[in-house]
């Protein structure tokens, strides 16, 4: 009797060892668990675990890329003033195009006319010009930002006319007052200047793809082909001569960015020390 017993006992003990590892083996090759899910309208679906998941959005995540194109805009200021100042009347475009990182190509091309009203001179000026140029961006955006702070060189050309309407001698010894201005109307055509300029300014998104923009120009000539007679009291694209060889001026722009391509950023390596 014990022994049939003792035999009866290893053979369920066995068979217990030989059930417990199967539902190992089945529990190490089983796939990941699912969750059913019931909707709203009494359908039912399976999606992936949590973790699975989980995977799948790393997965899936895109690299940052910088947008390459072109900014084109307008002076406003230039537009605006053409409304209240009766003697001057101007345009101007505007653009940069983003050749690396942190450089982008600029160019601005305009047209003036300005009336100028000195002491002894009341002059008309009329003309064209050309900037090229390029700005270095020295500001370092976070995020998905596209600002910029800028530090610009340029080369500028204008080609213009200039009209003299007015003009009164110059009295040393006024004990009878000055003379009364002349009417002139003579007209010099083919004049010509360029200079070089230094411009710092900002460029600001504020919508997407729309900029608003701001910039400080200060100038120096180069070359200039004056009138017989007196000194050019206007040059377009220079502004103000005031008898001398530098100019200031300034720009305020609502630009436009066109993109063109994208390129993905590639994140620095990082440094070891020795």
């Amino acid at each position: 009797m014990r022994q049939s017993l003792k035999y009866t006992f290893s053979f369920f003990f066995f068979l217990s060892l030989f059930f417990a590892k199967a539902q190992e083996k089945a529990a190490t090759a089983s796939p990941p668990p699912e969750i059913i899910v019931k909707g709203a309208n009494g359908n039912t679906k399976k999606e992936k675990s949590p973790e699975k998941k989980l995977e799948t959005v790393i997965d899936t995540v895109k690299p940052k890329t910088d947008r390459y194109g072109l900014i084109l805009g307008v002076d406003v200021f230039r537009i605006a003033r053409s409304f209240y100042d009766s003697d001057y009347k101007g345009i101007a475009f505007v653009g940069d195009y983003r050749l690396t990182k942190k450089y982008y190509a600029y160019g601005e091309v305009g047209s003036e006319e300005v009336t100028v009203d000195d002491p002894l001179l009341n002059t008309t000026t009329k003309g064209a010009y050309l900037k090229v140029g390029f700005n270095y961006n020295a500001y370092t955006n976070w995020l998905d930002m596209e600002n910029l702070i800028t530090i610009g060189v340029r080369y500028g050309f204008s080609t213009f006319n200039e009209r003299l309407n007015t003009y009164s001698i110059y009295n040393p010894h006024p004990y009878y007052g000055q003379t009364s201005a002349t009417e002139s109307g003579k007209s010099y055509d083919g004049l010509t200047a360029s200079w070089l300029e230094v411009s710092p300014g900002i460029n600001v998104k504020v919508f997407n793809n729309i900029y608003v923009g701001f910039s400080l120009q200060l100038k120096v000539l180069v070359t200039n082909t004056e009138p017989n007679g007196f000194e050019s009291l206007f040059i377009p694209g220079f502004n103000r001569t005031y008898d001398g060889n530098f100019g200031a001026g300034f720009n305020y722009t609502v630009s436009y960015f066109i993109p063109i391509y994208k390129k993905k950023v590639i994140a620095a390596k990082p440094t070891t020390k020795k």
